[in-house]
């Protein structure tokens, strides 16, 4: 599941033998590790304290206060701080929530339908009681056109809603799916009476900026459009009490500022203009945070480690454009890369070679296909690459004495092979079009990484020009796929589903704002993406993912970066840190959990 990376040892649970299974909380596999009274999830601390202001910052800008829309950039924070969900996910579980607007969870015993008990409590922050007309608009709106195409994407399977009482509301599945409950409970409700009232998206009041009504922690105070937003703890929050919110969103106040890079940010942070950075540029993390207030300890330097699936960072090339649709162009281009040369040089060697689309966790594809994951590729042996049944997954690596000579050697051999020539030093096909295309960037720092990349492809004939955009512009390129080839990033959570379809299904090939960049569209891939949606259990699941793994790996649609197993953060030595860390989280996920 991601758009967003949010979605169970003792399980106490009240069921209704044959009919329904009813819970405080739900999970893939029916355990949970907290039981119906527990008190306040592990990684959260009974000693915090609420007060404080925590400055964080962001780059580029926000036009808008709706963050489930296509068009335009929300301000960080927006959706987790601002709305809530049905129910949490806990972060120290990989298939599990709790309740919080829905008081009651019951799934039925076909799993077609899941029923939620709406919290007497729950109240958005004018006041207005959430109610299960609220819960069905909400439905509505992430099935209809006027949000993101991911959101439709991800709730396709959920047919509908059917109001079972003054506050019980059942949605009804279009087919089985084993994570789907968890889906639909990750929704986060919507105040139908504020968007009746100021629209939705583009036809919103006040160009879009008005702040919302919701039921969550903070309310928006303060607004510099494009500059800096401001969070308000709301005092009367209804929900402080609840397990699912003990010993979180401590902090009175949270501001985010915006600025134009990570260089600058970085500087900024040192001069003290907010609290608490994530880094995720090498050099920064190992040159430029050094100085007396490091070395005094009033600011801090942390590796946290996490068991997040790392998931796939590379340099995509749009397959949209003719000059990356045959294959073997594309894995040329993934040759020139050399990564051990990147990583000593520039990088300090604090990076490990991504191998899989699912690093850093049990679904990566190891070894030779086996078993079901077998089963799976065989049906479709005659129209996928040989290596894929032959070859484990495994990125070119330049260590040896002849290093990346030898890969541009093979780099060579490859485009030949595809009518690619070399004419007065230019890299020339048999219709005289030269071979030349632009990488676009949107952070300064992956400019010298570029460099490094763009000398050895001028190496095969190959011109390339790269340069780096204003953030806003460089997301509304991404969403109309105007581009040659991009540095991305797909995340991955430990129960992959729905949507894996934003990411490769062919439908979303066509879908402007789709994360489907690559412009991938192949029925096999299509096939394993509905493997891993309807997997009837963990097996299956695993294996559907390691065969969809192969499938990207061999298909050459992007040439594999790197990834860390922790998270690199720097902060002003004036927060508590709970005794327990999470095990899958984001930096911005444990800073909720902090005080002042």
């Amino acid at each position: 599941m991601k758009i967003k990376r949010t979605v169970f040892s003792a399980l106490i649970i009240l069921c209704i033998p044959t009919l329904l299974f009813a819970a405080h909380g739900i999970s893939i596999d029916d355990s949970l590790k907290y039981p119906p009274d527990f008190i306040q999830f592990d990684y959260t601390s009974p000693d915090s304290v609420k007060g404080g202001r925590l400055v964080l910052h962001d780059i580029g800008s926000f036009d808008k206060m709706n963050p489930f829309t296509r068009k335009g950039e929300a301000p960080l924070g927006l959706e987790m701080l601002v709305f809530e969900p049905l129910a949490v996910t806990s972060l120290d579980e990989p298939f599990a929530a709790y309740g919080l607007i829905a008081e009651d969870i019951v799934l039925a015993a076909d799993k077609m339908s899941v029923t939620y008990t709406i919290n007497k409590k729950a109240q958005f922050s004018d006041g207005s009681p959430v109610t299960v007309d609220d819960v069905a608009y909400t439905l509505d709106m992430f099935k209809s056109d006027k949000v993101h195409p991911a959101y439709p994407y991800y709730y396709k399977d959920i047919a509908g809603t059917e109001k079972m009482g003054e506050r019980k509301i059942k949605f009804n599945f279009a087919r089985k799916n084993r994570e789907l409950h968890l889906i639909a409970s990750q929704m986060r409700i919507l105040s139908k009476k504020f968007y009746e009232k100021t629209g939705f998206g583009t036809n919103q009041k006040n160009g879009g900026l008005t702040p919302p009504v919701a039921s969550g922690p903070y309310v928006v105070s303060h607004v510099k459009p494009g500059k800096t937003i401001t969070y308000k703890r709301n005092k009367q929050y209804w929900a402080q009490d609840s397990p699912t919110r003990k010993g979180m969103f401590n902090f009175d106040e949270i501001v985010v500022k915006y600025y134009k890079d990570q260089i600058v940010a970085l500087e900024a942070f040192k001069a003290g203009e907010f609290d608490f950075i994530s880094i995720n540029i090498a050099k920064q993390w190992a040159r430029d945070m050094k100085g007396p207030k490091f070395s005094s300890g009033k600011v801090i330097k942390k590796n946290l480690v996490h068991f997040n699936n790392a998931g796939m960072q590379g340099f995509l090339m749009n397959t949209r454009r003719d000059l990356f649709k045959d294959p073997k162009v594309r894995q040329a281009l993934g040759l020139a890369l050399d990564f051990e040369w990147i990583n000593k040089s520039l990088f300090h060697d604090q990076y490990t070679r991504t191998n899989s689309f699912f690093s850093n966790s049990y679904l990566a594809a190891t070894g030779l296909p086996e078993g079901l994951e077998l089963e799976y590729l065989n049906r479709f042996r005659g129209t996928l690459p040989e290596e894929i049944f032959i070859q484990p997954l495994s990125a070119p690596t330049t260590i040896g004495k002849h290093g990346i000579r030898t890969h541009l050697k093979m780099a060579k051999k490859l485009l030949s092979e595809s009518g690619w020539s070399i004419r007065e030093g230019v890299l020339t096909n048999q219709q005289g079009k030269k071979f030349e295309f632009d990488i676009l960037l949107v952070s300064p720092s992956f400019e010298r990484v570029m460099a490094s990349y763009v000398r050895n492809l001028k190496k095969l004939g190959i011109k390339v020009r790269y340069r780096t955009i204003d953030p806003t512009l460089y997301t509304e390129r991404l969403k109309t796929f105007d581009f040659d080839m991009i540095v991305t990033t797909y995340g991955q959570s430990l129960s992959p589903g729905n949507e894996q379809r934003n990411f490769w299904h062919s439908t979303a090939a066509a879908i402007n704002g789709s994360k489907n960049y690559g412009g991938i569209q192949s029925v096999v891939v299509d096939s394993l993406i509905d493997k891993i949606i309807y997997a009837e259990n963990r097996d299956q699941l695993v294996a559907a993912c390691k065969a969809l793994d192969r499938v990207l790996w061999y298909g050459y649609y992007l040439i594999p970066n790197w990834y860390l197993d922790t998270h690199r953060v720097s902060y002003y030595n004036e927060f508590h840190f709970p005794d327990q860390l999470p095990l899958y989280y984001n930096p911005f996920q444990l800073l909720m959990t902090l005080w002042q």
